[in-house]
């Protein structure tokens, strides 16, 4: 049994990962959203015991501090953490997008994610022992336009992801950097501000990838022997190469 912590975890790959690693394993599950995330921990069907919910906005380091504590207080220590809370706004030039826009990517995405795994890695130093999960994207890898703000939030997730790699070669810790193509999540609806049918569109004529998938790719990794170390998976629906690379059928 692992105690795993999740970020973002009551929507999207976050809340997948709740339901798929559940069984077997502690769960500490955080978001902005306390009430939906009760309603997983009611869905599931567990104890206080399998499951802790805490609502928290990890882009603020004085909620991050408080929720460390309290799990320290309970003697709870993450071996396993999924960095999922993240999220993309606006699909404009960059000259006619948000700045407020900007400033809740760089701190969710970038920001967050820092406050948070500098608690959780503490823990794992201590113990010599522990993995950090990281949602990155292939907008990481590739950039695209009207997407330039986002895709450096996610290019700094792999630089932060192979940057600790090598602050903790000397430790039992792993850390793996996620960098999925399209999925079809409540990710897009965020983006387009609860655009349903706009969000759509952004999976018009392909299979995207499902929460599940990635879920499923993240639970390999934390399950895979001790010794093993993958560093990053980037994966895509078949009809993806890059982020602009994509074949839609429109029959």
């Amino acid at each position: 049994m692992k105690t795993i912590l999740i970020t973002g975890a009551s929507s999207g790959i976050g809340l997948a990962c709740a339901y798929k690693l559940q069984a077997g394993n502690r769960l500490v599950l955080c978001s902005r959203n306390l009430d939906k995330l009760h309603d997983v921990k009611k869905d599931l069907g567990v104890s206080d015991e399998e499951v802790m919910v805490v609502g928290v906005d990890v882009t603020d380091n004085e909620q991050v501090k408080k929720m460390f504590g309290m799990l320290d207080e309970k003697k709870i220590y993450p071996e396993v953490l999924i960095n999922s809370a993240g999220l993309a706004l606006g699909l404009d030039s960059f000259e006619g997008s948000l700045i407020s826009d900007w400033d809740t990517m760089l701190n969710t995405n970038i920001a967050g994610l820092l406050y948070v795994t500098k608690f959780a890695l503490k823990y794992m130093k201590d113990k010599n022992n522990g993995h950090i999960v990281n949602m990155g994207s292939i907008a990481g890898i590739n950039t695209y336009a009207k997407g330039i703000v986002y895709s450096a939030t996610k290019a700094a997730v792999k630089s932060i992801s192979d940057g600790l790699r090598k602050d903790v070669i000397e430790h039992k810790i792993r850390i793996t950097n996620i960098q999925p193509g399209l999925v079809e999540t409540n990710f897009s609806i965020t983006r387009f501000d609860g655009d349903k049918e706009k969000a759509k569109e952004a999976y018009f004529g392909i299979k995207p990838l499902s929460a599940e998938d990635i879920a499923t790719i993240i639970k390999f990794s934390i399950e895979s022997p001790e010794h093993v170390q993958i560093n990053e998976i980037t994966v895509t629906p078949l009809h993806q190469a890059t982020v602009e690379n994509v074949y839609r059928n429109n029959k």
